[in-house]
This record gives C-alpha cells, sequence and structure tokens, in this order.
C-alpha cells in the first residue's frame, strides 16, 4: 500500500471533504456514489436517535415529568433527520455554513444544546454531542468538525457556567474533560476518514490499472498468430483467443471469451487436449507435443502444443496451452529456406559470370576464324545458351537486391499514359516474337496516366507475354492484352488460353524459383510483383474466361494518376 496517499489526503482534508479525498477529477461519479453510500447509513442511524429521543421525551411527556415544548423540539428534530434521509450528500468543498450542514450538523447542535441547557428532569444529554461532530468529520471537511467540537465546547462551558453555584468547580472541569474529548474525536475520526478515503483511492486506481493491463491483455492475445488457451484444473477452458479457436475448429470466433471457451470446449478437437490435461496425464514440467488434431470437417489440424501448468496459493492448477500451427511453421521455415538460397544464388551467379564471359569471347573469335556450316551451328547454340544463362543470372541478381527505401517506393518519376505506353512495348516485343491473329489488343484507359517507370514496366509486361506465348494455343485470340480504368485504380491484363494452373503450383506461383517449365530460372513473376510492389501497384492470377474459352488471366492493378 502507497501510505503517501492518505498522507496527501490527510492535508488536503481540511478544506474538502474527506471522502473524495485522492481522487482525481476524472473520478467524479465514483466520488458521488460513495458519498451517498456513507450519507445515508449516517443519515439512517440520525433518524434512529431522533426517533430513540422523542419515544423517551414522549413517554416523560405521558408521565407529567417532560414539558410540551421538549417533545415538540424531539418532533422537530426528528422531521429534520427524515428530510436529511432524503435530501442528497452535500456536494465537494461545501461550505461550513451551507444550506446540507445547517439542516444536519448545525441543527443537531443546536437541538441537543437546547435539551442539556433547558430540559428538565435531570437527564444528561452530553453524550449526544459526539454524533455531530462524527457526522462533520467524516462528511465534512476538517475545519467544519472543529468547528463543531469547538461549538460544542462552548455549550457546555456556557451551561457549567449557568450551573456554577450548585455544582462549582466539578462542572467546570466536565465540560473542559468533554471539550477535550469532542476536539480529540473530531481530529481522530476525520483523520481516520482521510486515511481509509487515500487507501480507497489507491485501490480504485490500482482496479483501473488492472483493468487496463487486462485489457491491454486481451488485446495482445487477440492479434497473436499463435493460439493461448488457458484451462483449470478440470480441463475445461477458461480463455481461448481466437487463434486457438481456429486451430481447434471453431470458425466463429464472435462473442465474448466465455461464449468462445465454451464452443472450444464442445468442439472435437478439444477432447485429446482435455485428456492431456487431466491429472493423470498433465506432466509436472513444461511438455511439448506435436498433434493431429481432429477437425468437424474430417480433416486433421497438425499442432505443436506447449503446456505449462502453475499452482496458486490454494495449490489449484492452471494449465497454459501455447499451440501453434505446424503448416504455418514450415511454410516459415521453407521461406527462410528461399532467403538463404537467394543469397547463396546470387553469390553463385556474380561466380558464374566471369566464365561466361570468357565463354561467350572465345564464341566471339572463333565465329571470326570462318568456322564450317556444322562449326557455325554449334557456336549459335553456344551463343543462345550464354544469352539464356546471362537472362538467368540477372534475374537472379535483381531477386537478390534489397528492397527500396520508404517501402519500395521510387520517386521522380514521370507519369506515363497506360494504353500508349503499352501499345509501344507491345510493338517492341512482337518485333521479336510475331504473332499474327494469335494475339489481340483491347484500349479502354484512353487518358489515363500511371506512376511507373517505364523500364520497369517493360519488363513486367515482357515476362507476362512470354509466359502467354510459352504456355497459349497457337488458335486466334489465344492471348490478349487489355487495360482498363476501374475508378481509381487502373488495370493492365495479360490473358492466355493456358491450360489450369495445378494447385500445388498456384499456392506457389509468385514464389522464387517456382516454374513448371524445365527451361524457366521461376523468377519472372516473382520479380514482376516486386516491381509492381515498388509503384503501389500489385499483381495477381484468376482464373478467367473471353469469348467462351477457359485461361489464366495476369491482372496488374495500378493506382491512377
Amino acid at each position: 500500500m502507497n501510505t503517501g496517499d492518505w498522507r496527501k489526503a490527510e492535508t488536503a482534508a481540511r478544506y474538502r471533504p474527506s471522502w473524495p479525498i485522492g481522487t482525481p477529477a476524472a473520478t467524479a461519479e465514483a466520488e458521488t456514489a460513495t458519498a451517498r453510500r456513507l450519507w445515508r447509513p449516517l443519515m439512517t442511524a440520525r433518524l434512529a436517535v431522533a426517533l430513540a429521543l422523542l419515544g423517551l421525551e414522549g413517554l416523560g411527556w405521558l408521565a407529567g415529568q417532560t414539558p410540551s415544548w421538549v417533545v415538540a423540539l424531539c418532533v422537530g428534530f426528528a422531521a429534520l433527520a427524515g428530510l436529511g434521509l432524503s435530501l442528497p450528500p452535500p456536494a465537494a468543498g461545501a461550505a461550513a455554513g451551507s444550506a446540507r450542514w445547517l439542516v444536519t450538523v448545525w441543527a443537531d447542535l443546536l437541538v441537543f444544546g437546547l435539551l442539556e441547557a433547558f430540559a428538565p428532569g435531570g437527564l444528561n444529554f452530553t453524550p449526544l454531542f459526539v454524533w455531530p461532530v462524527l457526522l462533520a468529520a467524516v462528511l465534512g471537511p476538517r475545519l467544519l468538525a472543529l468547528g463543531t467540537a469547538s461549538a460544542a465546547t462552548l455549550m457546555l462551558l456556557a451551561r457549567a457556567w449557568q450551573l456554577e453555584p450548585a455544582a462549582g468547580n466539578a462542572a467546570w472541569l466536565q465540560a473542559a474533560v468533554t471539550g477535550t474529548g469532542l476536539l480529540v474525536v473530531a481530529l481522530l475520526a476525520s483523520h481516520l476518514t482521510a486515511r481509509l478515503a487515500g487507501e480507497a483511492a489507491a485501490a480504485r486506481r490500482s482496479r483501473a490499472q488492472a483493468q487496463l493491463q487486462a485489457e491491454v491483455n486481451r488485446l495482445i492475445a487477440n492479434a497473436l498468430g499463435e493460439g493461448i488457451v488457458v484451462a483449470g484444473a478440470d480441463a475445461r477452458p477458461r480463455y481461448v483467443n481466437p487463434a486457438a479457436a481456429r486451430m481447434l475448429g471453431v470458425d466463429d470466433t464472435s462473442g465474448s471469451p466465455d461464449e468462445l471457451a465454451e464452443r472450444v470446449a464442445h468442439s472435437v478437437a478439444w477432447r485429446p487436449l482435455a485428456q492431456w490435461l487431466r491429472p493423470a496425464g498433465a506432466p509436472a514440467a513444461p511438455a511439448v507435443r506435436d498433434l493431429a488434431l481432429p477437425r468437424p470437417d474430417g480433416c486433421a489440424q497438425r499442432v505443436r502444443a506447449q503446456l505449462q501448468t502453475a499452482r496458486g496459493p490454494d495449490d489449484t492448477r492452471t494449465h497454459i496451452l501455447l499451440l501453434q500451427d505446424l503448416h504455418a511453421l514450415e511454410q516459415r521455415v521453407h521461406t527462410e529456406k528461399l532467403a538463404a538460397m537467394g543469397r547463396v544464388s546470387a553469390a553463385v551467379a556474380h561466380e558464374i559470370r566471369n566464365p561466361l564471359a570468357a565463354i561467350a569471347q572465345a564464341s566471339a573469335l572463333l565465329q571470326e576464324d570462318d568456322p564450317s556450316p556444322a562449326q557455325r551451328r554449334l557456336l549459335t547454340l553456344i551463343e543462345q545458351n550464354v544469352r539464356r544463362l546471362n537472362r538467368t543470372i540477372d534475374d537472379v541478381l535483381e531477386a537478390a537486391r534489397n528492397p527500396l527505401p520508404d517501402g519500395g517506393r521510387e520517386g521522380g518519376h514521370a507519369t506515363l499514359a497506360l494504353d500508349a505506353t503499352v501499345d509501344a512495348l507491345l510493338e517492341e516485343w512482337l518485333q521479336q516474337r510475331p504473332q499474327g491473329a494469335r494475339l489481340q489488343r483491347q484500349r479502354g484507359a484512353a487518358d489515363t496516366r500511371v506512376t511507373f517507370d517505364a523500364e520497369h514496366l517493360r519488363r513486367v509486361l515482357t515476362n507476362l507475354l512470354d509466359n502467354a506465348d510459352r504456355h497459349a494455343s497457337g488458335a486466334p485470340g489465344a492471348i490478349r492484352v487489355e487495360t482498363a480504368r476501374q475508378g481509381e485504380r487502373a488495370t493492365l491484363v495479360v490473358w492466355s488460353d493456358s491450360a489450369p494452373i495445378e494447385p500445388p503450383l498456384r499456392e506457389h506461383l509468385f514464389e522464387p524459383f517456382a516454374s513448371s517449365h524445365s527451361r524457366s530460372s521461376g523468377l519472372g513473376l516473382y520479380l514482376s510483383r516486386e516491381l509492381c510492389r515498388r509503384y503501389d501497384a500489385d499483381l495477381t492470377h484468376e482464373a478467367a474466361h473471353r469469348h467462351g474459352r477457359a485461361g489464366n488471366a495476369f491482372v496488374v492493378s495500378l493506382p491512377a494518376s
């Protein structure tokens, strides 16, 4: 507990009510609720005191020993007590002379003073003065409590002066002792109230911080890709994050955490895990298992489960399960292997280039010696393979390049007219690979400009056209190049009537070295997508039909300038 809170509260309590001390302004509603909780019990006790006093004096009036004005005074006191019970608590910082204190503390003090001074019958009403002092010390500022105790002391001294001829010094001594006790009660009650209020404020702040931390933990757990399951000693889940629910075959992750945990508890995948968590199977030390969990669709979900068991103060056990999708782990390992292969390939490509240049130079020198037709065919074959190897090396080195800064976006490029640029690049490609009626062009992006480097757009379009030329049929319209404008985006589509891409290859279509062609490096689509991403564009594949023919479309989506 932070003891500094109640000391600060005690210092401020002289001029502020004791119950809200130490709480920030943001908890004004909580302060009002606290005041209401204190106000009603104290006002109820005040009404009980008033009714008991009225009953006592009423019996004396019936016996002829109490005058009527005393009963009337007690009736008025009971009415004020009932009124105080129906009123709201005083506002924080209310002055000592405010209306709420006039009808409570000061009214009580006046009633008890009148009864002490003028009520016949020899009754001693001095103990009643403790009540308004306590009321002021608990609900009001310390200044009000000390003022109430001082006023009560003055009344007792006045009563001692009134009784001096008969009681002598004993009345003065009694008044002084009682007044001193009232001042001590005011100080102690105000001090204890301030201290308790400071502790309550610290508890409220701790509770708010704990709730905030719990909310942060919940958000972090919900955003994790790994599954987290917290289960009790009875092997029933108490908390399940969405990733764990999906691994356990529960696709509906909506609702409260309790509802999600209940859905997981009734899933078929939870049964083998529950068997593992039961006392006979749960290990004392952390354990790791690779499990194939059944799913509602009949398939199996391969997960790696790590179990840790924690024991509470009362020796109750709590199981914490960390679940990882084995398929995702394998994909991550595969990606890391690809990255390592890329670095190795780049190093190998650098080493190959020098001997390859020597082979090209030797081939060129042999061409100058007037070779025979058979030798010329062999030299042509050598030159073709040298060019092919050079192109593969260029692709490997481009794939190994580091991304550009600022997310890979190159700056300073002029915008291009999409239709005109595609037409120029297509004409250049057709000079190398004439197609005739096999290739058709459809323009739909007139006056549309995009931000893209012309050389990079040439490489992307050339890669897509080379793939289409390699896999399309020889029928007219087997290859189509289309441009279009769709809102704020422009699209460039290269479609061919090639055979459907098999699912295993389609899943890795844009990964490095993924190719179904033996003479391809498998880097063309990967590099094309990387080039597109430098300009906030994207390259995707989709199965599409054109004029009733099935085929494959590669779509480049670009932001229109």
